[in-house]
């Protein structure tokens, strides 16, 4: 018979432990796995008694769905061995929606019968919206599922107020963690072609992102096309929207960069101007996170939880989804209009540094596994950074 949870309260054995980072351990995972290798990367583990180390626990792979089931079983069978070992301090379990959503739930089913603490942290933009499509049955085995773990990490006030109201999470287990993200790894900007604005979209190009948009957006902008470079990085079907770029008339200034690794996207960033995230549903969407880290002025819509950490015009340029004209306004206002830019830019790396950084969100997630888990891991210690930073205007 297996023993009582173990209790944040309790004393507890802490030599060679470690906690389970659950996801998708795959770049495809999206932003999900971007913030659990983030907390990896930004951990120190030396071995000592006082800390325990953040492990990766895949729970899907990136193959057909027969594999991801095998994965799947591979993570439950991780957890007995963890539980049995006695080393397991906990799980944080990283949730989307779709099948995210009963994957994630085996994993804190699994946790439960085995005695193990469990975090869940839910990511998803449009939970709302598929538990409601969800026959009956299938709700309350949602809601059960959300009893089980002994907190809920919420991205902010919509998503919590979801959780409390519809999911039935008492008040007290819910709790908002912010986002973030690691500093800039290039801090210079040198356009190769001095006078060209440069325009980011990084994202899996779909509707729901609002790519179409865009382009139509950029299309109607008049702006010179000669001085303008848009770039799309992301997965998805990209020959369908290149071919709707040319039928738009954008060959010269649009370009389709496909899948972008992190040093990718990170290059274009630090060679870009202004990030456009045009979508009808997010979270709170660690593209922009990291934009405002690069001193990147963002035009985006205020969805999800953009709208309760970002202020229109200060820190972020909001425009409405599915609204061409406006985002063709926005474009040609941040673009024509450097004091604008630079001063968005400027508020949003401001809100960066005292809100999103990777050392602000590892200190949260540490202070919520020490709370339920009864131990966190050690970030690592930066020095600080002497760089001298330049943007050309």
């Amino acid at each position: 018979m297996l023993s009582e949870p173990i209790s944040s309260t309790a004393p507890v054995e802490t030599a060679g432990q470690y906690i389970y980072i659950a996801c998708p351990w795959t770049p495809k995972g999206g932003g999900m796995f971007k913030i659990a290798d983030y907390l990896i990367q930004a951990q120190s583990f030396s071995g000592s008694t006082k800390f325990a180390e953040l492990r990766p626990l895949d729970t899907r792979g990136d193959s057909n769905p027969l594999y991801s089931l095998l994965v799947l079983v591979t993570a439950m069978v991780r957890l007995v061995k963890g539980r049995m070992g006695g080393k397991l301090a906990g799980v944080h379990v990283n949730m989307a929606e779709r099948l995210s959503l009963f994957r994630k739930s085996v994993i804190v089913v699994t946790c439960k019968v085995l005695g193990i603490p469990v975090v869940l942290h839910l990511h998803a933009a449009q939970l709302h919206h598929f538990y409601r499509s969800l026959p009956r049955p299938l709700r309350a085995v949602t809601r059960w599922v959300f009893s089980l773990p002994s907190s809920c990490v919420v991205l902010g006030t919509a998503a919590q107020r979801f959780v409390i109201d519809e999911l039935k999470v008492p008040a007290s287990r819910v709790e908002i963690v912010i986002n973030g993200v690691p500093e800039p790894v290039e801090r210079l900007r040198f356009p190769s072609e001095p006078g060209i604005r440069r325009v980011l979209f990084v994202g899996n190009l779909s509707e729901r992102k609002g790519v179409s948009d865009l382009l139509q957006a950029v299309a109607v902008s008049g702006l010179d096309r000669a001085q303008l470079q848009v770039t799309f990085a992301g997965g998805g079907d990209v020959e369908a929207y290149q071919n709707k770029a040319n039928g738009l008339g954008l060959e010269g200034c649009v370009v389709f960069e496909g899948w972008s690794d992190q040093k990718k996207v990170a290059d274009l960033m630090a060679r870009s101007d202004v990030l456009v995230l045009p979508s009808y549903d997010e979270g709170l969407p660690l593209v922009i996170l990291e934009a405002l880290a690069n001193r990147l002025a963002v035009i985006c819509t205020p969805v999800g939880e953009i709208p309760s950490v970002f202020t229109d015009g200060v820190d972020a340029l909001f425009v409405r989804p599915g609204d061409i004209t406006g985002i063709a306004d926005g474009l040609r206002k941040v673009l024509e209009d450097t004091t604008l830019r630079q001063t968005i830019a400027s508020n949003g790396r401001a809100l960066f540094e005292t809100r999103f950084s990777l050392t602000h969100f590892f200190a949260s997630v540490a202070r919520v596994h020490q709370q339920h888990f009864g131990i966190a891991g050690s970030p690592q210690v930066r020095p600080a950074s002497h760089s001298t930073e330049k943007e050309l205007v």
